[in-house]
């Protein structure tokens, strides 16, 4: 492998990334579709860079022929979370694809045995099975979950590392670690009215569907024709808005739907038979 086509050799990488990102993306969709919370901010990843792949090579010793199976991120996804509760929820989801189109290699739970610098996350390195043009053959990739807060940190201390060739000086590591500290206390403060930010993000979110029902089926009235009963149920949108009446508005959808369900009915009944 010492001449390794690059391009060739991370192609099934990259298709990994993208599969398993549709993955944990298609989690989140679906439970937000039914009206179900879900523990899944958002879902990020990437391919390593060549020069990153033969940094880490070198610093663990390894041959070129021994990249595959010695470097466990080449590929890598990280899913973002609310709370740290969310990221044992979002490890149940992996644990029951566990032996279906993955295979769990190794867990480093750096959340429980937070490293000596502050790092927290919830690592998975997964063996993934992946079909290419070239045929067919299973990947190491690694599923790192963290907080938000967790993130924000880590990608402070990358850049840091990154400027310094990981060699950060004394008086900015500590400071690192009194952020890091913060990190954690921001979480635990979140995870306690974690209850309280459900709701209110519930309620924000039934809120946004309803007007955006009214709003869409007042457009279907013009659609149709019916520019004064549209402008007439507008008027009163803005002002059941303005005042925040949530209970007026999904009786206003309700009146909405009723318009446009008897306007298509008249309409069928006109047709000639």
């Amino acid at each position: 492998m010492e001449n390794i086509e690059w391009n060739k050799f991370l192609i099934p990488y990259e298709n990994a990334v993208e599969e398993l990102k549709v993955k944990f993306k298609s989690i989140r969709s679906e439970l937000l579709i039914v009206g179900a919370y879900s523990p899944i901010e958002f879902v990020v990843g990437r391919v390593k860079k060549v020069s990153s792949i033969l940094e880490k090579a070198k610093l663990l010793d390894l041959e070129l022929d021994e990249v595959e199976n010695g470097i466990e991120d080449i590929a890598g996804i990280r899913i973002m979370c609310q709370f740290v509760e969310d990221i044992y929820t979002v490890m149940d989801y992996i644990y029951e694809r566990e032996g279906k189109d993955m295979e769990i290699v190794a867990v480093k739970d750096y959340i429980t045995n937070q490293k000596e610098s502050g790092y927290r996350s919830y690592h998975v390195v997964v063996r993934y099975p992946i079909q290419t043009a070239f045929g067919h053959k299973k990947i190491l990739a690694e599923i790192q979950i963290r907080t938000l807060a967790m993130n924000f940190w880590a990608t402070i201390e990358h850049s840091l590392n990154y400027k310094y060739k990981k060699r950060i000086p004394d008086h900015v590591t500590k400071r690192l670690k009194k952020a890091a500290d913060a990190a954690m206390v921001l979480d635990q403060e979140m995870s306690e009215i974690r209850y309280e930010i459900r709701e209110a993000q519930k309620m924000f979110e039934i809120k946004s569907n309803i007007v955006s029902n009214v709003l869409s089926l007042i457009q279907k009235l013009r659609v149709r024709g019916l520019h004064s009963q549209a402008e007439k149920y507008y008027s009163e949108f803005e002002s059941l808005w303005e005042q925040g009446e949530m209970i007026e508005l999904k009786k206003l959808a309700y009146k909405l739907r009723a318009a446009v369900d008897q306007y298509d009915l008249n309409e069928e009944q006109k047709k000639p038979e």
